[in-house]
């Protein structure tokens, strides 16, 4: 058992650590249930789970988010359609946010699938120098897909961006609090 100050009282009968935790005016908390023997705790229950909840909540907000958008298009989609769903994911690419390319076929269109990849393979091209494929031209039912993620150069630029973003946004913070307390 371990105590409320964090001091390993050793192994102690239930009925003991009970009134040690009533006494201390807290709760007795099982934190290693299998374990031989099994150890507790005493500590205030409502505070350790804010703990807990805060810890994960930073753990999840610290974690980085794929991002990916798509575009969809059809083999028959013309040169000026698909000249600004390229210019829009040319900008996606650069964020570091990668990019599904799809082309559906509907009808008769899917026993064709070479125009689908040949246009798959001009939108790579166009694109190759803010990205790299990260899966070949696949089909799926009836649909053909790409997958471009941003090459390493672009994702450090746009980390550097987001970096230097947030570093605005305390600044900003930080002076208007300034501005506040001045008053």
């Amino acid at each position: 058992m371990i105590d409320h100050t964090g001091e390993n009282r050793g192994v102690v009968s239930i009925a003991e650590a009970r009134k040690i935790a009533y006494d201390a005016g807290l709760d007795l908390v099982e934190i290693a249930p299998n374990a031989s023997p099994p150890v507790c705790k005493v500590l205030d229950m409502g505070k350790y789970l804010f703990e807990k909840n805060k810890k994960d909540r930073l753990a999840r907000k610290s974690q980085t988010k794929i991002e990916m958008k798509e575009i969809r298009l059809r083999p028959k989609t013309n040169e000026h359609h698909r000249g600004f769903k390229v210019k829009n994911a040319r900008g996606w690419l650069q964020k570091g946010i990668k990019v599904k390319v799809t082309i559906r076929f509907r009808g008769r269109e899917v026993t064709y699938p070479e125009i689908a990849l040949e246009d798959l393979k001009e939108i790579a091209e166009e694109l190759k120098d803010v990205s790299i494929i990260e899966t070949a031209p696949s089909m799926e039912g009836r649909a053909m897909n790409l997958i471009l993620a941003p090459s390493k150069e672009n994702e450090k630029k746009a980390a550097a961006e987001k970096k230097q973003k947030k570093n605005i946004k305390q600044a900003e913070k930080t002076e208007k609090k300034q501005i506040a307390e001045a008053k």
